[in-house]
């Protein structure tokens, strides 16, 4: 059995590699929050999977679970857009002072929705799963956020590499 969960994490974090390429190369054609809907399910695929897999899930665990967690991550997500758009369009040069205060203000509320939310899908949750599993869920999701990240800044880094050497050979032609 451990042999076998040894081989689903390999399979997993070869397909985090390759969604992870997707997503960067799309990154940057497209604006944030644009990319492809098919690679953002993949992620999400990819994340369920992970997770699962850290909090070691059982089929029962993960049919209950999962339903009340994506519930738990649209409302946060939610939450964390509502600051997103009230930013937007702030130059951080030229904020006046009532627009920082008014920007600590929302982030202040934005924390306590966040820490009440949170408050709120821990008591549902820990009917679903143990405490133990609950505690090392958050672990689990910052894990995951960094394996991503990574990825995708190896994939603009290999990118980037390219291109200078592109951009190199185009010199040295023009140089000929």
């Amino acid at each position: 059995m451990k042999e076998f969960n040894q081989l689903i994490m390999k399979l997993l974090l070869a397909f985090a590699c390759i969604v992870a390429a997707s997503v960067a190369s799309r990154a940057q054609d497209e604006p944030q929050g644009m990319q492809d809907p098919k690679v953002q399910d993949r992620i999400k695929a990819l994340r369920v999977a992970y997770i699962t897999e850290k909090l070691g899930l059982n089929a029962e665990q993960a049919e209950k679970f999962w339903p009340v967690y994506r519930e738990y991550a649209d409302r946060r997500n939610a939450i964390r857009d509502e600051f997103r758009q009230a930013a937007k369009g702030i130059d951080p040069k030229n904020i006046t002072n009532e627009e920082q205060q008014r920007l600590l203000e929302l982030n202040h509320k934005m924390k306590q929705q966040e820490l009440d939310l949170e408050k709120d899908y821990s008591t549902r949750l820990i009917r679903v799963i143990s405490a133990q599993q609950l505690m090392n869920l958050g672990k689990a999701e910052r894990d995951f956020n960094i394996l991503i990240r990574e990825q995708i800044q190896q994939r603009r880094m290999q990118q980037e590499r390219r291109e200078n050497l592109r951009e190199n050979q185009r010199l040295r032609q023009r140089n000929n």
